[in-house]
Protein backbone atom coordinates (compact mmCIF):
# COMPACT_ATOMS: atom_id res chain seq x y z
CA UNK A 1 0.00 0.00 0.00
CA UNK A 2 1.14 3.53 -0.76
CA UNK A 3 0.71 4.77 3.21
CA UNK A 4 3.25 1.56 4.02
CA UNK A 5 5.93 3.89 2.78
CA UNK A 6 6.19 6.17 5.24
CA UNK A 7 6.03 3.93 8.88
CA UNK A 8 5.86 7.34 10.31
CA UNK A 9 2.52 7.05 10.35
CA UNK A 10 2.02 3.74 11.40
CA UNK A 11 -0.48 4.33 14.57
CA UNK A 12 -0.59 8.04 14.43
CA UNK A 13 -4.53 7.42 14.74
CA UNK A 14 -4.37 4.77 17.75
CA UNK A 15 -7.62 4.76 19.43
CA UNK A 16 -9.21 6.84 16.94
CA UNK A 17 -13.05 5.94 16.00
CA UNK A 18 -13.72 7.02 12.46
CA UNK A 19 -17.07 6.74 10.63
CA UNK A 20 -16.81 6.59 6.94
CA UNK A 21 -19.80 6.32 4.54
CA UNK A 22 -19.83 5.27 1.16
CA UNK A 23 -16.75 3.08 1.73
CA UNK A 24 -17.55 -0.54 0.43
CA UNK A 25 -15.49 0.48 -2.74
CA UNK A 26 -13.50 3.34 -4.65
CA UNK A 27 -11.70 6.19 -2.87
CA UNK A 28 -13.64 5.21 0.45
CA UNK A 29 -12.38 1.76 0.87
CA UNK A 30 -8.89 3.09 0.36
CA UNK A 31 -9.08 5.71 2.65
CA UNK A 32 -9.95 3.20 4.83
CA UNK A 33 -7.51 0.97 4.69
CA UNK A 34 -5.09 3.71 5.06
CA UNK A 35 -7.10 4.95 8.25
CA UNK A 36 -6.67 1.42 9.79
CA UNK A 37 -2.73 0.85 8.88
CA UNK A 38 -2.65 4.27 10.75
CA UNK A 39 -3.98 2.40 14.11
CA UNK A 40 -7.91 4.11 13.49
CA UNK A 41 -11.04 1.73 14.58
CA UNK A 42 -12.91 2.21 11.47
CA UNK A 43 -16.98 2.11 10.79
CA UNK A 44 -17.53 1.74 7.30
CA UNK A 45 -21.38 2.60 6.27
CA UNK A 46 -22.20 1.07 2.70
CA UNK A 47 -25.95 1.01 1.31
CA UNK A 48 -24.38 -1.76 -1.52
CA UNK A 49 -24.43 -5.43 0.43
CA UNK A 50 -21.83 -6.80 -2.51
CA UNK A 51 -19.71 -4.12 -2.03
CA UNK A 52 -19.74 -4.12 2.00
CA UNK A 53 -19.22 -8.10 1.74
CA UNK A 54 -16.24 -7.60 -0.59
CA UNK A 55 -14.36 -4.86 1.06
CA UNK A 56 -14.96 -7.14 4.54
CA UNK A 57 -13.54 -9.86 2.83
CA UNK A 58 -9.92 -7.63 1.61
CA UNK A 59 -9.79 -5.58 4.89
CA UNK A 60 -9.93 -8.53 7.05
CA UNK A 61 -7.41 -10.17 4.88
CA UNK A 62 -5.23 -7.48 5.39
CA UNK A 63 -5.51 -6.39 8.50
CA UNK A 64 -7.31 -9.43 10.60
CA UNK A 65 -11.11 -9.21 12.20
CA UNK A 66 -12.53 -7.23 14.25
CA UNK A 67 -10.26 -4.38 12.93
CA UNK A 68 -13.42 -2.82 10.87
CA UNK A 69 -17.07 -2.73 11.82
CA UNK A 70 -19.03 -2.99 8.74
CA UNK A 71 -22.90 -1.51 8.76
CA UNK A 72 -25.40 -1.45 5.90
CA UNK A 73 -27.45 1.48 5.69
CA UNK A 74 -29.25 3.65 3.20
CA UNK A 75 -28.51 7.02 3.68
CA UNK A 76 -31.49 8.46 2.32
CA UNK A 77 -33.36 6.70 4.88
CA UNK A 78 -34.09 8.78 8.10
CA UNK A 79 -34.76 6.08 10.10
CA UNK A 80 -32.07 4.12 9.38
CA UNK A 81 -29.57 6.90 10.07
CA UNK A 82 -30.92 7.24 13.48
CA UNK A 83 -30.80 3.89 14.00
CA UNK A 84 -26.92 3.51 13.16
CA UNK A 85 -25.79 6.76 14.95
CA UNK A 86 -27.91 4.96 18.01
CA UNK A 87 -25.70 1.95 17.47
CA UNK A 88 -22.63 3.70 17.23
CA UNK A 89 -23.28 5.83 20.43
CA UNK A 90 -23.90 2.48 22.65
CA UNK A 91 -21.12 0.78 21.64
CA UNK A 92 -18.28 3.61 20.75
CA UNK A 93 -19.79 6.88 21.76
CA UNK A 94 -18.83 9.17 19.51
CA UNK A 95 -16.89 8.79 16.62
CA UNK A 96 -13.61 11.01 17.04
CA UNK A 97 -13.93 11.70 13.26
CA UNK A 98 -17.16 11.53 10.67
CA UNK A 99 -15.88 11.16 6.99
CA UNK A 100 -18.90 12.17 4.62
CA UNK A 101 -17.59 10.23 1.69
CA UNK A 102 -20.73 8.66 0.94
CA UNK A 103 -22.47 10.12 -2.55
CA UNK A 104 -24.96 9.08 -5.61
CA UNK A 105 -24.15 10.84 -9.15
CA UNK A 106 -27.20 11.86 -10.42
CA UNK A 107 -26.41 12.98 -14.55
CA UNK A 108 -28.39 14.84 -16.57
CA UNK A 109 -30.17 18.17 -17.98
CA UNK A 110 -32.06 19.83 -15.36
CA UNK A 111 -35.50 19.49 -16.81
CA UNK A 112 -34.29 15.34 -17.99
CA UNK A 113 -33.64 14.02 -14.17
CA UNK A 114 -36.94 13.23 -12.13
CA UNK A 115 -37.50 14.88 -9.59
CA UNK A 116 -37.68 11.34 -7.85
CA UNK A 117 -34.01 11.23 -8.42
CA UNK A 118 -33.45 14.84 -7.01
CA UNK A 119 -34.97 14.01 -4.16
CA UNK A 120 -32.84 10.85 -3.87
CA UNK A 121 -29.41 12.49 -4.12
CA UNK A 122 -30.49 15.50 -1.58
CA UNK A 123 -31.23 13.05 0.54
CA UNK A 124 -27.99 11.09 0.31
CA UNK A 125 -25.48 14.45 -0.62
CA UNK A 126 -27.19 16.54 1.66
CA UNK A 127 -29.38 15.93 3.97
CA UNK A 128 -27.60 12.78 5.26
CA UNK A 129 -24.20 14.57 6.19
CA UNK A 130 -26.37 17.33 7.34
CA UNK A 131 -28.16 14.90 10.26
CA UNK A 132 -25.16 13.07 11.10
CA UNK A 133 -23.23 16.34 12.19
CA UNK A 134 -26.54 17.53 14.35
CA UNK A 135 -26.72 13.96 15.75
CA UNK A 136 -22.89 13.74 16.73
CA UNK A 137 -21.94 17.33 17.23
CA UNK A 138 -23.28 17.73 20.74
CA UNK A 139 -21.24 15.09 21.66
CA UNK A 140 -18.52 16.62 20.39
CA UNK A 141 -19.23 19.59 22.17
CA UNK A 142 -19.04 17.94 25.04
CA UNK A 143 -15.25 16.78 24.90
CA UNK A 144 -14.40 19.52 23.16
CA UNK A 145 -13.02 17.61 20.48
CA UNK A 146 -13.83 15.94 16.84
CA UNK A 147 -13.55 16.48 13.02
CA UNK A 148 -15.67 16.38 10.62
CA UNK A 149 -15.29 15.89 6.94
CA UNK A 150 -17.13 16.65 3.81
CA UNK A 151 -16.05 15.63 0.37
CA UNK A 152 -18.03 18.51 -1.87
CA UNK A 153 -17.48 18.55 -6.02
CA UNK A 154 -16.09 20.83 -8.00
CA UNK A 155 -19.07 23.44 -8.33
CA UNK A 156 -22.05 23.58 -10.67
CA UNK A 157 -21.51 22.23 -14.33
CA UNK A 158 -23.37 21.55 -17.29
CA UNK A 159 -25.40 17.80 -17.33
CA UNK A 160 -24.39 17.63 -13.44
CA UNK A 161 -26.77 20.07 -11.81
CA UNK A 162 -28.82 16.83 -9.83
CA UNK A 163 -25.46 16.08 -8.06
CA UNK A 164 -23.24 19.02 -8.12
CA UNK A 165 -25.77 21.01 -6.08
CA UNK A 166 -25.98 19.22 -3.40
CA UNK A 167 -22.53 18.51 -2.88
CA UNK A 168 -21.20 21.77 -3.34
CA UNK A 169 -24.13 22.91 -0.66
CA UNK A 170 -21.50 20.54 1.80
CA UNK A 171 -18.90 23.56 0.96
CA UNK A 172 -21.19 26.04 2.31
CA UNK A 173 -22.29 23.91 5.74
CA UNK A 174 -18.45 23.26 6.52
CA UNK A 175 -17.99 26.86 5.98
CA UNK A 176 -21.27 27.54 8.48
CA UNK A 177 -19.91 25.14 11.10
CA UNK A 178 -16.59 26.69 10.82
CA UNK A 179 -17.66 29.93 11.88
CA UNK A 180 -19.91 28.37 14.77
CA UNK A 181 -17.26 26.04 15.91
CA UNK A 182 -14.60 28.64 15.65
CA UNK A 183 -13.69 28.44 19.30
CA UNK A 184 -13.78 24.56 19.93
CA UNK A 185 -11.16 22.39 19.25
CA UNK A 186 -13.82 20.75 16.66
CA UNK A 187 -11.89 21.04 13.18
CA UNK A 188 -14.48 20.81 10.06
CA UNK A 189 -12.97 21.21 6.73
CA UNK A 190 -13.89 20.02 3.02
CA UNK A 191 -11.48 17.79 0.81
CA UNK A 192 -12.60 16.99 -3.25
CA UNK A 193 -10.77 14.13 -4.42
CA UNK A 194 -10.25 15.57 -7.60
CA UNK A 195 -10.27 13.59 -11.46
CA UNK A 196 -10.04 9.99 -10.51
CA UNK A 197 -11.08 6.83 -12.18
CA UNK A 198 -13.45 5.36 -9.68
CA UNK A 199 -16.79 3.20 -11.50
CA UNK A 200 -19.05 5.98 -9.76
CA UNK A 201 -17.22 8.84 -11.77
CA UNK A 202 -16.72 7.09 -14.88
CA UNK A 203 -21.02 6.42 -15.05
CA UNK A 204 -20.72 10.01 -14.70
CA UNK A 205 -18.42 11.18 -17.45
CA UNK A 206 -20.21 8.69 -19.60
CA UNK A 207 -23.03 11.15 -19.72
CA UNK A 208 -21.05 14.31 -19.48
CA UNK A 209 -18.33 13.88 -22.56
CA UNK A 210 -21.49 12.77 -24.73
CA UNK A 211 -23.09 15.83 -23.91
CA UNK A 212 -19.40 17.32 -24.29
CA UNK A 213 -19.48 16.45 -28.23
CA UNK A 214 -16.86 13.48 -27.33
CA UNK A 215 -16.16 10.37 -26.58
CA UNK A 216 -15.24 8.89 -22.88
CA UNK A 217 -11.95 7.91 -24.58
CA UNK A 218 -11.11 11.56 -25.62
CA UNK A 219 -12.14 12.55 -22.50
CA UNK A 220 -9.96 10.55 -20.64
CA UNK A 221 -6.96 11.22 -23.20
CA UNK A 222 -7.69 15.01 -22.93
CA UNK A 223 -7.48 14.74 -18.98
CA UNK A 224 -5.06 12.05 -18.60
CA UNK A 225 -2.36 14.09 -16.75
CA UNK A 226 -4.46 15.11 -14.52
CA UNK A 227 -5.89 11.32 -13.26
CA UNK A 228 -5.47 10.99 -9.41
CA UNK A 229 -4.98 6.95 -8.98
CA UNK A 230 -7.83 5.50 -6.51
CA UNK A 231 -5.18 4.19 -4.09
CA UNK A 232 -3.81 8.31 -4.37
CA UNK A 233 -6.97 9.89 -3.63
CA UNK A 234 -8.01 7.43 -0.66
CA UNK A 235 -4.31 7.96 0.61
CA UNK A 236 -5.16 11.90 0.43
CA UNK A 237 -8.50 11.47 2.36
CA UNK A 238 -6.78 9.89 5.05
CA UNK A 239 -4.06 11.89 5.60
CA UNK A 240 -6.00 14.58 5.96
CA UNK A 241 -7.62 13.81 8.92
CA UNK A 242 -3.88 14.20 10.53
CA UNK A 243 -3.57 17.99 9.65
CA UNK A 244 -7.03 19.10 10.28
CA UNK A 245 -6.29 21.79 12.48
CA UNK A 246 -4.26 23.31 9.27
CA UNK A 247 -6.80 22.20 6.57
CA UNK A 248 -9.82 23.62 9.66
CA UNK A 249 -12.49 25.70 7.87
CA UNK A 250 -10.87 24.89 4.00
CA UNK A 251 -12.07 23.50 1.26
CA UNK A 252 -8.76 21.62 -0.35
CA UNK A 253 -8.12 18.97 -2.55
CA UNK A 254 -6.65 15.29 -2.35
CA UNK A 255 -3.11 16.55 -4.63
CA UNK A 256 -2.76 19.63 -1.92
CA UNK A 257 -2.86 16.43 1.18
CA UNK A 258 -0.41 14.42 -0.92
CA UNK A 259 2.05 17.18 -1.66
CA UNK A 260 1.25 18.58 1.58
CA UNK A 261 2.56 14.76 2.93
CA UNK A 262 5.12 14.21 0.73
CA UNK A 263 2.97 11.65 -0.82
CA UNK A 264 3.20 12.46 -4.46
CA UNK A 265 5.75 11.37 -6.87
CA UNK A 266 6.43 13.83 -9.67
CA UNK A 267 8.53 13.61 -12.64
CA UNK A 268 9.71 17.18 -12.21
CA UNK A 269 12.05 16.82 -9.72
CA UNK A 270 15.52 15.45 -9.73
CA UNK A 271 17.42 16.01 -6.92
CA UNK A 272 21.17 14.91 -8.20
CA UNK A 273 21.28 17.64 -10.89
CA UNK A 274 23.01 20.41 -10.95
CA UNK A 275 20.81 23.33 -10.60
CA UNK A 276 21.31 26.42 -13.34
CA UNK A 277 18.92 28.71 -11.43
CA UNK A 278 19.49 32.16 -13.88
CA UNK A 279 17.95 30.05 -16.99
CA UNK A 280 15.09 29.86 -15.73
CA UNK A 281 14.52 33.61 -14.08
CA UNK A 282 13.23 34.98 -16.72
CA UNK A 283 10.46 32.37 -16.75
CA UNK A 284 9.93 33.03 -13.36
CA UNK A 285 9.55 36.48 -13.61
CA UNK A 286 6.87 36.09 -16.75
CA UNK A 287 4.89 33.24 -13.98
CA UNK A 288 5.19 36.38 -11.07
CA UNK A 289 3.67 39.37 -13.71
CA UNK A 290 1.38 36.61 -15.15
CA UNK A 291 -0.16 35.98 -11.57
CA UNK A 292 -0.10 39.34 -10.28
CA UNK A 293 -2.19 40.94 -13.87
CA UNK A 294 -4.56 37.99 -13.33
CA UNK A 295 -5.41 39.08 -10.17
CA UNK A 296 -5.79 42.45 -10.51
CA UNK A 297 -8.39 40.80 -13.17
CA UNK A 298 -9.76 38.94 -10.39
CA UNK A 299 -10.45 41.79 -8.58
CA UNK A 300 -12.59 43.68 -11.50
CA UNK A 301 -15.24 40.73 -11.81
CA UNK A 302 -18.31 41.20 -10.93
CA UNK A 303 -19.11 39.31 -6.99
CA UNK A 304 -20.30 36.26 -8.49
CA UNK A 305 -18.00 35.49 -10.97
CA UNK A 306 -15.22 37.07 -8.16
CA UNK A 307 -16.43 34.48 -5.48
CA UNK A 308 -16.84 31.41 -7.74
CA UNK A 309 -13.44 32.24 -8.81
CA UNK A 310 -11.49 32.87 -5.52
CA UNK A 311 -13.12 29.64 -4.18
CA UNK A 312 -12.00 27.73 -7.20
CA UNK A 313 -8.55 29.29 -7.04
CA UNK A 314 -8.52 27.80 -3.10
CA UNK A 315 -9.66 25.13 -3.39
CA UNK A 316 -7.10 23.67 -6.33
CA UNK A 317 -4.30 25.46 -4.61
CA UNK A 318 -4.43 25.42 -1.07
CA UNK A 319 -4.50 29.18 -0.79
CA UNK A 320 -6.29 32.21 -1.14
CA UNK A 321 -5.53 34.33 -3.75
CA UNK A 322 -4.62 37.15 -1.54
CA UNK A 323 -2.07 34.51 0.42
CA UNK A 324 -0.07 33.42 -3.05
CA UNK A 325 -0.12 37.05 -4.17
CA UNK A 326 2.30 37.05 -1.28
CA UNK A 327 4.01 33.95 -2.05
CA UNK A 328 4.62 35.82 -5.63
CA UNK A 329 5.82 38.92 -4.40
CA UNK A 330 8.39 36.88 -2.56
CA UNK A 331 9.57 35.39 -4.92
CA UNK A 332 10.16 38.29 -7.00
CA UNK A 333 11.90 39.87 -3.95
CA UNK A 334 13.84 36.76 -4.23
CA UNK A 335 14.95 37.37 -7.47
CA UNK A 336 15.33 41.12 -6.95
CA UNK A 337 18.02 40.02 -4.91
CA UNK A 338 19.48 37.46 -6.59
CA UNK A 339 19.00 34.99 -4.20
CA UNK A 340 18.37 32.68 -7.13
CA UNK A 341 18.83 29.48 -4.91
CA UNK A 342 15.99 30.24 -2.78
CA UNK A 343 13.15 29.76 -5.54
CA UNK A 344 14.05 25.88 -4.90
CA UNK A 345 12.01 26.51 -2.03
CA UNK A 346 8.92 27.89 -3.80
CA UNK A 347 9.01 24.29 -5.74
CA UNK A 348 5.72 23.65 -4.68
CA UNK A 349 4.21 26.54 -4.72
CA UNK A 350 5.15 26.47 -8.86
CA UNK A 351 3.74 23.12 -8.88
CA UNK A 352 0.41 23.76 -7.51
CA UNK A 353 0.05 27.11 -9.53
CA UNK A 354 0.99 24.80 -12.64
CA UNK A 355 -1.58 22.09 -11.14
CA UNK A 356 -4.60 25.22 -11.15
CA UNK A 357 -3.90 25.72 -14.83
CA UNK A 358 -3.94 22.48 -15.69
CA UNK A 359 -7.52 22.20 -13.81
CA UNK A 360 -8.41 25.54 -15.76
CA UNK A 361 -7.74 23.74 -19.37
CA UNK A 362 -9.93 20.63 -18.24
CA UNK A 363 -13.32 23.48 -17.40
CA UNK A 364 -12.31 25.11 -20.63
CA UNK A 365 -12.91 22.04 -22.53
CA UNK A 366 -16.01 21.79 -21.90
CA UNK A 367 -17.47 25.41 -21.36
CA UNK A 368 -15.92 27.39 -24.04
CA UNK A 369 -18.32 26.47 -27.24
CA UNK A 370 -16.25 28.74 -29.57
CA UNK A 371 -13.64 27.28 -31.29
CA UNK A 372 -11.72 29.77 -32.24
CA UNK A 373 -11.78 30.91 -28.29
CA UNK A 374 -11.16 27.49 -26.92
CA UNK A 375 -8.08 27.42 -29.79
CA UNK A 376 -7.03 30.68 -28.58
CA UNK A 377 -7.76 30.18 -24.15
CA UNK A 378 -5.99 26.59 -24.51
CA UNK A 379 -2.80 27.93 -25.77
CA UNK A 380 -2.39 30.30 -23.47
CA UNK A 381 -3.27 27.95 -20.77
CA UNK A 382 -0.75 25.81 -22.07
CA UNK A 383 2.07 28.17 -22.33
CA UNK A 384 1.69 28.94 -18.79
CA UNK A 385 1.25 24.86 -18.07
CA UNK A 386 4.85 24.76 -19.99
CA UNK A 387 6.42 27.96 -18.24
CA UNK A 388 5.72 26.23 -15.01
CA UNK A 389 7.13 23.14 -15.91
CA UNK A 390 10.46 24.20 -17.22
CA UNK A 391 10.55 25.36 -13.36
CA UNK A 392 9.76 22.76 -11.76
CA UNK A 393 12.06 20.73 -14.52
CA UNK A 394 15.29 23.57 -12.72
CA UNK A 395 14.31 23.57 -9.18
Amino acid sequence: MLIEKKLSLKDKLKDKVVLITGAGGGIGLEAAKALVYMGAKVIIAEVDKKKLTKSENILTNKFGKDIVEFYEIDLSNEKQIYAMVSYIKEKYGCPDIIFNNATITAMGAVEEVPIAVWDKSYAVNFRAPLLLTQLFLPLMKQRNSGTIVFVPSSGAAPFMGAYEVFKTTQVELCNTLFGELEDTNIRVYSIGPGLVKTETAMRGIDIVSSRMGMSTEEFYKINERHILGVEEAGVGFALSVLMADRYNGQEIGCIQVLMDSDMLNTSYKEDNEVKDYEKIIPIVMDVVKVYKEQYAGWKERNIFERQWILRDFKKTVGFSTDQFLETMQQIEAVVIDKNFKEISSYFSDFQKLMMYYQHQYILLQGFEKNPEKLKEYSEILQHYIEDLKVICNNL
